[in-house]
């Protein structure tokens, strides 16, 4: 049984799609302009466990993440180096799909729906159509808005007033507005932007149509799941709502609201001005893309996540704990049909990754401390299950450990320095390696199949 937090409804719910033939999901996905920074992989990670046990229950789950490739920040760096947008879009979008696969956002934990918004101009111009012609919206100097006075829900999502969205904008309101409170769907390019011909001239949609738009045409009126992060419940949420509802003549359009926290980094807001935004790519050269996705599964999904030196070296510290007990018992092979319940259950319960995590090392201790073959044999089978709820531990422990130390080519001198040592019987140098790893951290460990390490 699974149980979500629907934003909407301020409750935890039992999940139940409304056709148990076809579950739908949709996440809100990068605008491709530069690259992603770690908060942007967090969405990508969660939902992705999450669509992960919905494919182990249901035979179809349609699961969407949309491309945002026409923005005013992707015009404004194209028009910087004199290129067409999507030079820009097609070499953000490689290295974002790159940096997600990195961190384990693949297969069953990956969409297999990815629309890009300039695919679906013809369908968004359908929908603002829709919504001029049911009163939901209006025309003005080339643009098409739509009127939030029409929508008596607007701001449930959010639990704001009108009166409340307006004091906060802190905005100046444009003198084509009917109400201040009204959004773009579609505006009006001069010569030099990219644009498309509509029934109100070359323009380009507003940002929240677009995913109203691809929502609509991939997965129905009505989805089960909407998920995307904390900041976008006001106004990107909000607005899809009330224009999505209002283009399908009432109908709901997401059963299921989820939102995820934000990632801070060591206490402080992530942002250009502090110069403390840590680019996914970066820092899949500082450590293993595994310990990242394992950092981002520490805390619950709908809290904050802080991101520091000292986690991610813990995340490592754990990851080698974990394979360092599979190493062990390479010569045992795992027994078949055998589930990680402690793990599933965790997870089973709103995403509790935190929980999940700690299920993990339980198991990881049963394998460490079992006897006898056929004990030793159920425990890995159990670490293993467990891994992949999570999207862990799926590579071998020698890919692993291969792949930490040779991040290091330092590290690697010293390993291969220490061994030719020990075969001299320079047993006084060999030691001192010994030493020189133990304060950095590394514990060398001396096995009949030879030198291994560990992080201490």
């Amino acid at each position: 049984m699974l149980r979500l937090y629907n934003t909407l409804t301020a409750t935890v719910e039992t999940f139940a799609p409304a056709d148990p033939n076809r579950v739908t999901m949709y996440v809100c996905g990068p605008t491709v302009y530069s690259y992603a920074h770690i908060g942007n992989a967090r969405p990508p990670v969660v939902f992705g466990v999450l669509a992960n046990l919905l494919r182990a229950q249901y035979s179809r789950v349609d699961f969407a993440r949309n491309i945002t490739d026409v923005d005013d920040r992707i015009n404004a760096a194209a028009a910087e180096l004199g290129v067409p947008i999507s030079v820009i879009t097609d070499r953000f979008l490689a290295a974002y799909l790159n940096d997600m696969r990195a961190v384990g956002v693949d297969g069953d934990f990956a969409p297999n729906i990815e629309p890009r918004a300039t695919g679906h101009i013809a369908q968004i111009i359908v929908m603002c159509q829709r919504l001029i012609a049911s009163g939901h919206a209006y025309v003005a100097e080339e643009h098409v808005l739509f009127s939030v006075e029409s929508y008596d829900h607007y701001g449930r999502l959010s639990r704001r007033s009108l009166k409340e969205m307006i004091a906060g904008a802190r905005i100046e309101v444009a003198p084509y507005k009917r109400h201040a409170a009204d959004f773009v769907l579609w505006k009006p390019s001069t010569p030099e932007l990219p644009g498309w011909d509509s029934p109100w001239g070359r323009g380009r949609p507003g940002w929240h149509i677009e995913c109203s738009a691809m929502a609509e045409a991939h997965l129905g009126d009505t989805i089960d799941i909407h998920a995307g992060g904390a900041d976008l419940k006001f106004p990107h949420h909000e607005n899809e709502v009330a224009q999505s509802v209002c283009a399908h003549a009432g109908a709901e359009f997401a059963r299921i609201w989820m939102h995820n926290g934000f990632v801070t980094v060591d206490g402080r807001k992530m942002s250009k001005s502090l110069g403390n935004t840590l680019l996914v790519d970066q820092l899949r050269q500082q450590a293993p893309p595994e310990a990242l996705r394992y950092l981002l599964l520490n805390a619950h999904y709908r809290q904050p996540l802080d991101w520091s030196d000292g986690a991610l070296k813990q995340a490592r510290v754990s990851l080698d704990r974990y394979y360092g007990a599979l190493r062990d018992c390479a010569d045992v092979r795992g027994a078949s049909d055998i589930a990680a319940d402690a793990v599933l259950e965790a997870l089973s319960d709103d995403l509790n990754s935190p929980q999940a995590l700690a299920a993990l090392s339980e198991l990881a201790r049963d394998l460490q401390r079992a006897e006898g073959p056929q004990a030793r044999s159920i425990a890995k089978a159990r670490l293993l299950a467990g891994g992949r709820w999570l999207g862990l531990l799926q590579q071998s422990p020698e890919a692993w450990f291969k792949g930490e130390a040779s991040a290091d080519a330092e590290l690697d001198g010293l390993l291969a320095e220490r061994q030719a040592a020990r075969a001299n019987k320079n047993f006084a140098r060999a030691d001192q390696i010994r030493n020189e790893l133990l304060s950095r951290g590394i514990v060398i460990e001396d096995t009949p199949q030879g030198a291994r390490w560990k992080r201490s």
